[in-house]
């Protein structure tokens, strides 16, 4: 099964100002929550510009991975 069908993104913005004008105390969350159950199971609180990369690539592993090794690849690397 590929990851996009077992999990959800969720990216949480402090505020609706885009990255490169945020002001450098600003902490944005980015969850992955599995669907079935609705628990997150990786979560991240990141600078502005960090978050906005960590979840282009986390996008691009939900389409392209399947679920276990998506999980198993997220779990052991730090953004």
């Amino acid at each position: 099964m590929k990851a996009k069908a077992a999990y959800d993104l969720i990216v949480t913005r402090e505020s609706r100002a885009p990255a490169f004008l945020a002001p450098p105390d600003r902490r944005d969350r980015i969850e992955v929550v599995e669907i079935a159950s609705g628990e997150t199971v990786l979560l991240w609180d990141l600078p502005p510009r960090a978050a906005r990369r960590l979840a282009r690539a986390l996008r691009e592993d939900l389409l392209r991975l399947d679920a276990d090794t998506f999980l198993a690849t997220w779990r052991e690397r730090e953004p």
